[in-house]
């Protein structure tokens, strides 16, 4: 079995166990794609036509706020799945960017061979549900932490519980994400060496 339909069937059977048939099955289905570092994936005004797992790479997902400064509202790293949720789902065009923080080769599923699969594997729907179900527990866990932490309690918890984020991402990107300073996040990193 090739390494990358070996990473996604160990992705898959963690959440819902498939076997080496309808890991076949589902790896027809997906297209192999290479972003170059600062590649968008999906820009403002395009419809999302994807769902991308991230072989290796790290993508961003981002918007333009009113005064022209980026905000990041997501992350994705090597063996993670990453789109823009509404406009995929809905095929409506989207409101934020995908780019690729780094050289970046991912797995694309569009929305139209989901569908297929779902029909054709219903085990595949069950394992999307779980792995949405996770991405909103972050996204909670994410707001509920802005909500009780100032930034040098956001920035520790960031280091310590996304150590590879922390390491493979920029440190302005990571300011952005964070709702803080570069300059300030600069001075929490020099107080924590």
């Amino acid at each position: 079995m090739p390494k990358m339909k070996e990473q996604i069937k160990t992705y898959f059977n963690r959440y819902v166990e498939f076997d080496d048939a309808e890991i076949d099955a589902i790896y027809e289905k997906l297209e192999e794609k290479t972003f170059k570092k600062k590649t968008f994936l999906l820009e403002e005004n395009t419809i999302c036509r994807h769902n991308y797992f991230i072989l290796k790479g790290v993508v961003r997902l981002f918007y333009i706020d009113a005064k022209g400064h980026e905000k990041i509202t997501q992350f994705a790293i090597d063996n993670w799945w990453i789109t823009h949720m509404e406009s995929f789902i809905n095929q409506i065009p989207s409101s934020q960017y995908l780019q690729a923080v780094e050289d970046t080769t991912v797995l694309c599923l569009s929305k139209h061979n989901l569908e297929l699969l779902y029909k054709e594997h219903p085990k595949l729907e069950r394992m999307f549900r779980l792995v949405t179900e996770n991405m909103l527990i972050a996204n909670l866990r994410k707001s509920d932490i802005y909500l009780q932490m100032k930034s040098k309690e956001r920035y520790t918890f960031f280091v310590e519980k996304l150590p590879d984020f922390a390491q493979r991402v920029p440190q302005y990107m990571i300011a952005s994400y964070l709702e803080i300073t570069p300059e300030y996040l600069s001075e929490l990193r020099r107080q924590r060496n």
